[in-house]
């Protein structure tokens, strides 16, 4: 007696939702690859596959936020995510309209604080099948913001206009640059490791990384890449939470 069992093949209406669900996914990784050439450093964009939590994350920009990469669980991702909350609550259901979940706090694993927001998608059928997710880390904006609030008061009028044009980002990102490297008082070429590192620290104590090409910038100063950038300010998260 014949044992096997020959596979069912998929109904016409199972095939159609899996053929828009890729069309969807497929979009939604290009409008990742933008938003990575748009977005400053401090914001992470990371698209999931919530047909497969194991390995949801198929495609990320600015990764360094969250520690997270492609083909990370849906664990991995930041504590206290309203985002997933709300899909948990609706997998089994069936809805009409795509949902966006925005402006709450999410937690990293080492205790940073981000500002999130997503939008889960659904497909004809109604049941949700992949999620955008926004978590931007918001410390260094706030202390400038906090900082600027003190420097000028409550009470100071805005001055005049005048003919002389603001400075670009670019010479302020220069001097940032210029100021880290002359406290070691030593050629790029000679620097160790630890210098090098201080010196990012240095950079992002000014607020180097908030602005977009910042990282790009370090990396040709000090003569690395820029993930060695990303890994360096990894380990001056990890040095704070430890102190």
């Amino acid at each position: 007696m014949n044992t096997k069992t020959k596979t069912e093949p998929l109904n016409f209406r199972t095939q159609f939702c899996l053929t828009e669900r890729q069309l969807v996914i497929n979009v939604l990784m290009t409008v990742v690859d933008l938003l990575n050439e748009v977005l400053s450093d401090n914001v992470e964009v990371v698209l999931h596959d919530m047909t497969r939590p194991e390995n949801s994350v198929i495609a990320i920009t600015h990764g360094h936020v969250t520690g997270r990469g492609v083909g990370d669980s849906i664990l991995a991702g930041p504590k206290g995510d309203a985002g997933f909350a709300a899909a948990r609550d609706v997998a089994d259901a069936i809805g009409e309209q795509n949902s966006i979940i925005a402006s709450y706090n999410t937690v990293t694993k080492n205790g940073v604080t981000l500002h999130s927001s997503t939008a889960i998608f659904r497909d004809s059928d109604g049941m949700p099948f992949a999620a955008l997710c926004f978590n931007s880390d918001m410390t260094i904006p706030h202390m400038a913001h906090a900082w600027l609030s003190r420097m000028l008061g409550k009470d100071i009028k805005q001055p005049a206009p005048s003919d002389h044009q603001p400075a670009k980002v670019g010479n302020l990102m220069d001097d940032i640059v210029a100021g880290s490297l002359t406290t070691l008082g030593k050629p790029i070429n000679l620097l160790t490791r630890e210098e090098k590192i201080a010196a990012v620290e240095h950079m992002q104590s000014n607020g180097m990384f908030v602005v977009r090409g910042g990282v790009n910038r370090a990396a040709k100063a000090l003569g690395v890449t820029r993930y060695t950038i990303y890994n360096y300010l990894d380990e001056l998260k990890k040095r704070n939470l430890t102190e």
